[in-house]
């Protein structure tokens, strides 16, 4: 099981649906955090907190449905539906071999984060994300511009209250932004910059990557926000694709990948396909993996 966090519009969707389709529906499947949800969109708007606030979501029972399902039982859950902001009927989520819990507050509690394999928070730089939840709530969720500029400011303070302080819970922090020095914009293919903390086993990558690679995937030693060491993978958008796919075959090879890599990671929500985003999915499979051949 991975818990995967981030703010609305940072990408979690995009890569929860990655990880599904590389592990086979048959094996993998998704719970939404925001299925707990205690108001419909309609009576959000006239509450004081907002949806980002643990107040306004069924945390325990959230808590006891992660707990159930990760001891491999089936659960009667919630649904929200995004499209039209309304509660639906409750359905029913099976185990699976793999379960990514996504989610605004996905890693707010300590039940439910000590049911994953790996936490993930998607660390999206503001202007990015304001700009993402832009186009996907004007186009797919029926919002107006100006609407969805005054709910990003009046879900701010919650945002930072709730949502930014579960970073510090994850044991992986993905960050996807331009790189100026090398000339990158928000209108260029993304980079990413990884944050691998030492709280669970991370791939061998010194044992793949060569100085040839550095022009596509550099890895260095830092620290996080409080001073611990930990290791920053820079994955570089604007670099030869050849290179990045020569990574990913050596992270699928220390998981005993026989056949190429699965060729849905790394899709957009648009269709097109995104090296970086493909290595950045391919590293959470191998948490999963990982966790189930142990």
């Amino acid at each position: 099981m991975l818990g995967l966090a981030g703010d609305s519009g940072s990408g979690k969707a995009t890569i929860a649906a990655g990880l599904v389709a590389a592990l086979g529906a048959d094996r993998a499947a998704v719970v939404s955090m925001d299925d707990y949800h205690r108001h419909d969109r309609a009576e959000q708007r006239d509450l004081p907190e907002t949806a980002l606030h643990p107040d306004a979501n069924y945390i325990e029972i959230a808590d006891q449905h992660v707990e159930l399902l990760a001891a491999g039982h089936p659960v009667l859950k919630p649904t929200y539906d995004h499209h039209t902001g309304t509660l639906g009927r409750p359905v029913v989520a099976e185990p699976r071999e793999f379960l990514v819990v996504e989610g605004l507050l996905a890693l707010c509690s300590p039940r439910a984060r000590a049911c994953y394999a790996a936490a993930v928070y998607l660390d999206t730089p503001e202007s990015l994300r304001r700009r993402w939840k832009l186009e996907r709530d004007t186009s797919e969720r029926g919002y107006r511009e100006e609407e969805d500029h005054d709910e990003l400011d009046r879900r701010e303070p919650d945002a930072e209250a709730f949502v930014r302080t579960q970073r510090a819970h994850a044991d992986i922090v993905v960050r996807f932004a331009p790189v100026p020095e090398r000339g990158e914009s928000l209108d260029h293919p993304l980079s990413a910059t990884i944050l691998l903390r030492p709280t669970i086993a991370q791939p061998n990558l010194v044992g793949i990557l060569t100085d040839e690679h550095k022009e596509a995937i550099e890895l260095t030693l830092g620290r996080d926000e409080y001073g611990k060491p930990a290791d920053i993978l820079h994955v570089y958008a604007s670099a030869p694709s050849a290179l990045a796919r020569e990574v990913a075959a050596g992270v699928w090879a220390q998981l005993g990948g026989t056949e190429a890599v699965p060729e849905s990671l790394g899709t957009l929500r648009s269709g097109s396909r995104s090296p970086t985003l493909a290595l950045v999915q391919l590293l959470l499979v191998y948490q999963l993996i990982q966790a189930a051949q142990a």
